[in-house]
């Protein structure tokens, strides 16, 4: 029996093994912090809309659960630490904590309704979701700030010692160092029984009952953890920027977040996040360049990446190291 077991489990030993071409990866923060420091508040924002789509891959990606409303989640968090911070409670981790909890809840509540249809009406109701939180926040400008945005913001020191400064020195280690860790906490899930799991729901939903996998239960708890997930990114957006602006819970942010994840490549968790580093790096270069017509170039290039780049540029990659893999 300890030998079928063992022998059952040892793809998924083998799976969660850490590769060189991950560590190798995960050197460019630190690389990228030495080669662009007056940079550091753009690569802060790359690195929390990194961990904004990583969210969205999870649902996505893995459990092929489409939203359009993802926004929700993203501005409750930033909304939950924002006002934490602005009433006295300004801990980063705190806040960070606080975010994760109110986003889940929203999301374990939603995910029944989510998973009562299929692909449309899941993006009616994530989207439904998403714009009642809109207006809610707009309507609340006591509390929230409206279109002023919530403001008065005072956050603490990290870990009591590291406080945020004006280069962004701080604000950007905190930023990757929370990505690193939740990265490593779904990297462990996807490749854990439950991962294994989210993928045949995904692709043959009607099967997995059979061999007495709870599809709804599964989707459900992938749900909220995305949720989660992008409650703590939107908490960081607020934590860093000391400010939370009423298009944290906007529809294009929603929008562009899937493009993202289709333009990097869904299912892959890195695709997530190459994704996230192309798209924030053609949007800062080609504005830059050309102000006027700075989308038109956005829009052909993300046409280019998708014609010759199937599953985005994590597909891309794959065909590539397989290319040269077959010419040695």
């Amino acid at each position: 029996m300890q030998a079928a077991l063992t022998l059952d489990l040892a793809p998924i030993a083998r799976a969660d093994r850490w590769r060189p071409a991950e560590l190798a990866f995960w050197l460019i923060p630190v690389a990228a912090y030495f080669i662009f420091p007056d940079n550091l508040v753009l690569l802060t924002q790359i690195a929390i809309t990194a961990l904004f789509c990583l969210s969205l891959d999870l649902i996505l990606g893995y459990a092929g659960i489409v939203s359009l409303g993802h926004a929700a989640f993203f501005g409750l968090g930033a909304y939950a630490a924002g006002l934490l911070a602005a009433h006295g409670y300004g801990d980063p981790l705190f806040g960070l904590v606080a975010a994760a909890i109110v986003t889940a809840v929203l999301g374990y509540v939603t995910s029944f309704l989510v998973l009562r249809g299929a692909d449309l009406t899941r993006l009616m109701v994530t989207l439904g979701v998403a714009m009642m939180l809109y207006e809610v926040a707009n309507k609340l400008t006591s509390i929230t700030g409206g279109v002023d945005g919530l403001q008065g913001m005072e956050v603490l020191p990290v870990l009591g010692q590291f406080e945020f400064d004006l280069y962004g020195k701080t604000a950007y280690w905190y930023a990757i160092a929370v990505l690193f860790v939740l990265f490593c906490v779904a990297r462990k899930l996807v490749h854990s029984p439950f991962g294994l799991s989210l993928k045949g729901i995904r692709l043959n939903v009607g099967r997995m009952p059979a061999i007495g996998a709870p599809v709804n239960a599964r989707l459900s708890a992938v749900y909220t953890i995305g949720a989660a997930y992008a409650g703590i990114a939107g908490a960081l957006l607020a934590q860093t920027t000391q400010f939370v602006a009423l298009d944290v819970l906007s529809f294009n942010r929603s929008a562009e977040l899937l493009l993202i994840l289709v333009l990097g490549g869904s299912g892959s968790l890195y695709g997530a996040l190459l994704g996230t580093i192309v798209f924030m790096s053609a949007h800062h270069l080609l504005s830059d360049l050309n102000p006027q017509y700075w989308q038109f170039w956005l829009g052909a290039l993300l046409v280019v990446i998708v014609l010759f780049a199937r599953d985005g540029v994590m597909g891309g990659l794959r065909r590539l190291g397989a290319a040269l893999g077959r010419n040695k």
